[in-house]
């Protein structure tokens, strides 16, 4: 990991900036913020107007002088300001007031795998800005193996799998630390978009930005289970006439199309392995993969892995907090390194 324990035990607050949620973890507090990262802006006078959830619900619905905004993409701050002046209404007066007590406020934050410098600077400014004296950087992949509860400081092979909005995050850890580990470009967000262009060209239809987790949702149903339901209604606009329009979409046909975006993870998976020591390769073929972040939760995607690495797969009990959590028992000093037996003089 980029910070020791005995930095990160000094820590007095932890933020996990993600492409889809902020989440913020406070010593001695717990998770006190876990509100999606947007915020809307009034484009003529520059005033904040709101942030996190009731943000998001704007989304498609402001008039034109109203922006809404994500400063964080792909887990990288692209927008200092923007993304300081939200963490600030997220946190509340209270919260800012308590850490603005302590003496020398450190901080600890996730950054993706093989962030370059200038996203790992970005996130340090960002809470620079909020106050913090000092700023620890921690692996996202990581934070989430602790966060899940695997064994990261064991000499044993531990395989975990980010599913972020933006990119999906693979690696094999031993020893505290990535062994082998690839950053594929493809997350939540791409399966979103694969799933609004099948509708578009299948069904000439126009989704709104918020119906496409309602549809992820009625995907995940079993067919074994309900094999009456292959179907759901689809309420969009019609790409011709612009009216409102319902259809019936097979759950099927989009099963199918979001497997596009998905084979490129199963690539990254099997790059990751053929990468990675045989004797680690041994272990994880019976520990198997576990699964963590907002879009391990996509129906059929732990059977899909299953099926094409014959591997073990198992989702976090809850995937998407697991690296703000970890993080947390990193600060919280639950986490305690391997201990060598000295060799005799």
């Amino acid at each position: 990991m980029t910070a020791s324990l005995e930095q990160l035990r000094r820590c007095h607050f932890a933020v996990d900036l993600g492409a889809a949620r902020t989440r913020v973890y406070v010593k001695g507090e717990g998770l006190v913020v876990d509100q999606p990262s947007t915020a809307a802006v009034n484009t003529r006078t520059g005033a904040l107007i709101a942030v996190g959830e009731f943000a998001e619900k704007m989304t498609g619905r402001t008039p034109h002088y109203i922006r809404v905004m994500r400063p964080v993409s792909g887990g990288t701050v692209v927008d200092i300001d923007m993304a300081q002046r939200m963490l600030r209404h997220l946190l509340g007066d209270k919260i800012r007031r308590t850490l603005r007590r302590k003496p020398r406020l450190r901080a600890a934050a996730c950054t993706p795998h093989d962030a370059d410098p200038l996203a790992q600077r970005a996130t340090i400014e960002t809470l620079v800005g909020l106050g913090a004296r000092r700023v620890e950087l921690v692996d996202t992949l990581i934070a989430a193996a602790v966060g899940c509860g695997l064994p990261v400081e064991q000499p044993e092979a531990t395989m975990i799998m980010v599913c972020g909005a933006a990119a999906t995050q693979v690696a094999v850890l031993s020893l505290g630390s990535i062994v082998t580990a690839e950053r594929i470009p493809v997350g939540g967000e791409a399966v979103d978009h694969a799933i609004v262009q099948h509708l578009r060209h299948a069904h000439e239809l126009m989704l709104p930005s918020q119906s496409v987790r309602p549809l992820q949702l009625a995907l995940s149903v079993d067919r074994a289970a309900s094999p009456g339901l292959m179907s759901t209604e689809i309420h969009g606009r019609d790409v011709a006439t612009g009216l409102p329009r319902s259809v019936q979409v097979d759950t099927a046909a989009v099963r199918d199309a979001i497997e596009t975006p998905l084979t490129a993870v199963l690539d990254g998976i099997g790059r990751v392995l053929r990468e990675c020591p045989p004797d680690l390769v041994a272990d994880l073929a019976e520990r198997g993969i576990m699964m963590v972040g907002g879009s391990a939760l996509l129906p059929g995607l732990d059977r899909m892995l299953r099926q094409a690495t014959g591997m073990p797969v198992n989702i976090a009990e809850r995937p998407d907090v697991c690296a703000v959590q970890g993080l947390g028992a990193m600060l919280e000093g639950r986490i305690e390194p391997l201990t060598l037996n000295p060799l005799p003089a």
